[in-house]
């Protein structure tokens, strides 16, 4: 028998599409919790900004019409004047006509001492700290938890009560007015370097060391290969960190390094503030100093802000 070809079963209507919406794609209405929390958040925003949107106008501003419009919030008699007076471009005459004192600050002198001390600092401090949060986390010794505590106990003494003990033992070592001076209380392990390495060094999964053990590693081997390379972003956020604490300390490096040789941009500033005309302060000059001692700092946590904050909220390797 010939098959009789069936007719061919018309196709299916399309179901109607559905219109996906992308996770987050729909706005949230607008409450008044909403509305309170963006005000806040808007508050604190400017409260932080203020203060560097005033130093930048004072910064552009001519110091002897500084205070002719003491409430303008955009510069007074706007000049490059001040930035020409840190960086050393303005003749004396300049300076002194604009209400500066003409007195020279040797800025790439002082930015230079600063990097090298805030480097030092960094290199030095996530280094030992490593070691000692290792030790803590993954080396077994007796009294190592108690020994840990007394350690952290150290958090909550103030460092002013350290600060003169410390300057003792730098003069008797004749290291006044050199990098190591400004740098050996720092150089070292911290308390809150050593809580934070051990805390990521106390998830990082034992296996990979274990492993690492049977192929003969020691415990030099797997800290350098194992454990340095695992732990790149809470080191990389710990130096960040440590070198912008560096980069702002003032009072230690006011107190033993007051020679220009080793004179850090921080203590410069004072120094600056001293030299003032017979007019009154150089404000304006001043306010251009520690503007430009900012911008490191500021673009370093714009660059690394985001490593910073994700690596503080990191509690463990996935």
């Amino acid at each position: 028998m010939t098959a009789v070809a069936q007719p061919a079963a018309p196709a299916p209507q399309d179901a109607p599409r559905r219109t996906r919406l992308r996770p987050g794609g729909r706005r949230r209405p607008l409450n008044p919790g909403r509305l309170l929390a963006w005000a806040v958040l808007l508050l604190f925003l400017l409260v932080t900004i203020a203060p560097f949107l005033w130093m930048l106008r004072t910064a552009l501003s001519n110091n002897r019409s500084l205070f002719t419009e003491p409430n303008s919030p955009l510069p007074v008699d706007f000049t490059w004047g001040p930035l020409q007076r840190v960086f050393g471009t303005a003749s004396t005459e300049e300076a002194q006509a604009e209400g500066g004192s003409g007195a020279s600050l040797h800025f790439w002198v002082y930015l230079r001492n600063s990097l090298i001390v805030s480097t030092l600092i960094t290199v030095g401090q996530v280094f030992f700290s490593a070691c000692a949060a290792y030790a803590f986390a993954r080396l077994s010794w007796p009294g190592r938890d108690k020994v840990f505590f007394v350690f952290l106990t150290a958090l909550m003494v103030p460092p002013v009560f350290t600060m003169l003990p410390n300057f003792v033992l730098i003069k008797e070592l004749g290291l006044l007015n050199t990098y190591p001076g400004i740098v050996a209380p720092f150089f070292f392990m911290t308390p809150f370097a050593v809580f934070f390495l051990r805390q990521f060094f106390l998830g990082i999964n034992r296996e990979l060391e274990e492993a690492a053990m049977i192929d003969g590693a020691g415990y030099y081997r797997i800290f350098f290969r194992i454990i340095l390379p695992a732990s790149s972003a809470p080191l990389a956020t710990l130096g960040i960190l440590t070198f912008i604490n560096a980069w702002n300390e003032y009072f230690w490096p006011n107190l033993v390094g007051q020679k220009d040789g080793v004179r850090v941009l921080t203590v410069a500033l004072s120094a600056f503030r001293t030299a003032t005309p017979n007019t009154g302060p150089d404000w304006a000059g001043l306010m251009a100093a520690a503007l430009v001692a900012a911008v490191p700092t500021m673009l370093v946590f714009l660059a690394f802000g985001r490593k910073i904050i994700n690596s503080i909220q990191f509690t463990g390797v996935k």
